[in-house]
């Protein structure tokens, strides 16, 4: 929708103090913190103070409108401008404003979500265009809203692939909601960036993407507004404004001077710096609210859950039950949405993509933009499923970790697992990703080891909150569980006991099955062991891994396709070392073995790849020999 654009020279005075005063509150609350980045904000104040003034349609009094514009600063270290902004709005008083970066305060030293106005974290560079285009992706197809996303970026960020791989998936999806604003003021924190000045290069670039690209001075305000009304308007493309800017902008010594960066102006300079700019202001500026007050498109219409169910006995991939239970989900909960990094037909996610194609997402192979549009899309209270081969997460790893900052409720699926996925070789075998996914504050990581249990767990992942990360399986596996059985997360299930066990052996996924395997070989010997189906790696079991150990004399063996280091092993003793589990636990000395991958795979059959990495069930058996061989307190 066209907004009246209002040019005069009484609106024009009105943006450009509105502009000084977020330069002024940006030196006053940097200086105060003695730390931050009041030259970034500087440079972006003009910018900012015409939209806020003209553009940006946002009920702060509501921020779950569902018509509100967002607006994502993902040149993060510019949060004092976004305060300031802030401030001006009436939202927090300039007594919040100056406890910037102080211990316990909302307005930390980058955006984070404890603000009811921030809907993402910010300030691992090149993030916020990537999430904002899994906001576009709600906005355009699911909520069917005409809300804008406007997002911020530095110049300096434009350095990093997630930034293009946000402009090839938003070009490709024609996402004419989404309006980039690139502040290009030349300087970054070492030196002069990439590009410099010259704008042009960057208006080719994002042009060449499909981008409708606007070259603007950034402290031109009546450039600025003809600008963003040149970008509301435009349709079936996304829009980037290039806007050459200035480095600490209004203060002689600050402007585009190399070593300001992340610096805050010293207390003998900062009465002349504000003096310079007009001096303090407390100008309050009431931001439009939406012009609309309507409720997002239906999705569909709730069916009750019917997940897929397997015969005990045959054998299915629980990479394939995962596709079953997910279009299962998709009938059940029109909030789910899947999204795929262009391996759907293994991960099986098209499956739910065949059904439900207005909510399934094609990412191609750029696993960050997959996992940051999930992390858009939960903004507007999706349920975001995101697949790929678990190897390959890890390139997108920076986004999971600020996943987690923000608060975000995504789940992820990692197939293609470990050495069984035998003869591709161990550039496809994630063998780091259950301690990578743990290392993830407040996530949660499953392991299934057949359908029926996978099934489960895929319908229990969209109800739970923050990270949430599902190891699947190349190979088929036997169906060891009846459909009606149920897993609890942060429970596990044993499976083989007795009262004359005297060893636990603890697997999870593929090993599980190799545990069982061993189980019926020592059981011709005469020798008896509990097997423990650790299905939950976080949260662990800790109760039953606790009375396990007292029932088998403290004797343990963790078997996982895993490397040594961070996976089920790691989980299994922090149950008996950590903080808080370490003092409920009475029994006997622990004695433990952890078998996992040790040496670099190759290729090779999944059978040979167990055998050799001494995960299948010879070393179980000949582990359990050698442990009962030694001597209690060896």
């Amino acid at each position: 929708m066209k907004r009246k654009t209002m040019t005069t020279q009484e609106q024009l005075q009105q943006w450009h103090e509105l502009a000084q005063q977020l330069r002024v509150d940006s030196i006053r609350a940097t200086t105060a913190a003695s730390s931050g980045h009041p030259t970034s904000s500087m440079s972006a104040a003009d910018l900012m103070a015409v939209l806020m003034s003209n553009y940006l349609h946002y009920d702060f009094d509501n921020p779950d409108n569902p018509n509100n514009d967002r607006l994502i600063l993902s040149k993060g270290h510019a949060a004092p401008v976004l305060y300031a902004m802030y401030k001006a709005a009436g939202v927090i008083s300039d007594e919040e404003l100056m406890s910037l970066r102080q211990f316990g305060s909302r307005l930390q030293g980058h955006p984070v979500p404890v603000l009811p106005w921030v809907d993402v974290a910010t300030g691992s560079l090149g993030q916020g265009l990537p999430i904002g285009v899994g906001v576009g992706l709600a906005g355009k197809y699911l909520d069917k809203l005409p809300y804008h996303i406007w997002v911020l970026l530095g110049d300096s960020e434009t350095a990093e692939g997630s930034v293009w791989e946000a402009f090839e998936l938003a070009s490709h999806y024609s996402l004419d909601n989404l309006i980039a604003i690139i502040d290009v003021n030349r300087l970054g924190q070492r030196g002069e960036t990439m590009l410099g000045w010259n704008t042009q290069v960057y208006c080719d670039r994002a042009r060449a993407f499909g981008w409708h690209t606007i070259e603007i001075d950034g402290h031109n305000l009546e450039e600025i507004d003809r600008a963003y009304s040149e970008a509301i308007d435009t349709v079936d493309r996304p829009v980037a404004i290039v806007a050459r800017t200035v480095k600490g902008k209004g203060v002689a010594c600050l402007e585009n001077v190399n070593g300001w960066h992340g610096k805050a102006v010293k207390e003998d300079q900062v009465k002349d710096a504000i003096a310079e700019l007009g001096g303090e202001r407390h100008i309050t500026i009431q931001v439009q609210k939406p012009d609309e007050q309507a409720q997002r498109a239906s999705t569909g219409n709730a069916q009750p859950l019917q997940l897929p169910t397997y015969k005990e006995g045959e054998k299915v991939a629980t990479r394939k039950a995962y596709g079953d239970a997910l279009k299962a989900l998709g009938a059940a909960n029109p909030d789910v949405v899947v999204l795929d990094a262009e391996v759907s037909n293994s991960t099986y996610a098209e499956e739910f993509g065949e059904v439900y194609c207005d909510r399934y997402f094609e990412m191609f192979i750029a696993e960050q933009q997959m996992i940051a549009a999930a992390v858009g899309l939960q903004v507007r209270q999706y349920k975001p499923f995101a697949s790929t081969f678990a190897a390959f997460l890890s390139r997108a790893y920076d986004f999971v970790r600020m996943a987690a900052i923000s608060r975000a409720n995504i789940k992820l699926t990692g197939s293609h697992a470990g050495v069984s996925i035998g003869e591709d070789g161990p550039s496809q075998m994630a063998l780091e990703d259950l301690a990578a996914f743990q290392a993830v504050w407040s996530s949660t990581v499953l392991y299934p080891c057949d359908g029926n249990q996978t099934a489960k767990l895929v319908s229990e992942m969209a109800e739970r909150e923050g990270v949430v990360y599902l190891r699947t399986t190349r190979m088929a596996t036997p169906v060891i569980y009846s459909p009606d059985e149920e897993f609890p997360i942060g429970s596990s299930k044993v499976i083989r006991s007795s009262d004359r066990d005297q060893i636990t052996v603890i697997g999870a996924g593929v090993t599980l099955h190799e545990a069982l395997k061993a189980y019926d070989r020592l059981k011709n010997e005469g020798i008896t062991v509990r097997v423990i189906d650790a299905y939950s790696v976080k949260p662990i079991d800790v109760e039953t891994l606790h009375h396990a150990a007292q029932d088998t004399n403290g004797n343990l063996i963790i078997v996982e396709d895993h490397w040594m280091e961070g996976g089920l092993g790691a989980a299994v003793l922090e149950a008996f070392t950590g903080k808080e589990t370490a003092p409920n636990y009475e029994g006997p000395q622990l004695r433990v073995v952890q078998l996992a991958v040790r040496d670099m795979p190759g290729s090779g059959k999944p059978e040979e790849l167990l055998h050799a990495a001494k995960i299948d069930a010879d070393a179980i058996v000949e582990a359990v020999r050698s442990l009962l061989k030694q001597p209690v307190g060896v």
